[in-house]
């Protein structure tokens, strides 16, 4: 169970770039929560995300050799919906559709793979910790990064370029 958590259901061993893969997964549930049952979903299956993280990986990184298997994406999974919570929290209180929407979910996932992959900063830091919190915290500092950044460019937009429009 705990193999299938880490993994995220199988996802983790799709081939190339399974925390691509893994990122997509969320961003597609995501979107379908949001959709078809409810919005708060995401922020609630962040948390979900997290905590199955922190008690799955210890035994998972146990029997591997590899300190941050590529096939674990359950932190990538964590990370990737706190990023899109900062864009469907606000879209979901003005009642907006995230299809309508959808620079709310694609802006977070592009912003989440770059700090994900570049890991600038904290999210380096946390990578180089090692361990499950290195494994967790590196990519939920990339979400928040992600996520932040993605508020940033909305603010941008409709504060400056929409009117221009």
């Amino acid at each position: 169970m705990k193999h299938l958590i880490a993994t995220f259901f199988g996802i983790g061993h799709l081939r190339p770039a399974p925390g691509t893969w893994g990122s997509a997964a969320a961003v597609v549930l995501g979107v379908a929560a949001y959709e078809l049952i409810h919005p708060m979903l995401i922020p609630a299956g962040f948390a979900l995300a997290t905590l199955l993280g922190f008690w799955a990986l210890p035994a998972v990184l146990a029997q591997s050799a590899d300190g941050d298997p590529s096939e674990v994406v359950i932190d990538e999974v964590a990370g990737q919906w706190l990023a899109m919570c900062f864009t469907v929290i606000p879209l979901a209180r003005h009642g907006v559709s995230i299809l309508d929407a959808w620079p709310g979910f694609v802006v977070p996932f592009l912003l989440f793979r770059l700090f994900d992959i570049w890991k600038p900063w904290l999210v380096g830091r946390a990578d180089r910790r090692g361990g499950t919190v290195g494994v967790m915290l590196d990519d939920l500092w990339a979400g928040l990064f992600a996520g932040l950044v993605s508020v940033i460019l909305a603010g941008i937009y409709h504060a400056v370029l929409e009117p221009m429009l």
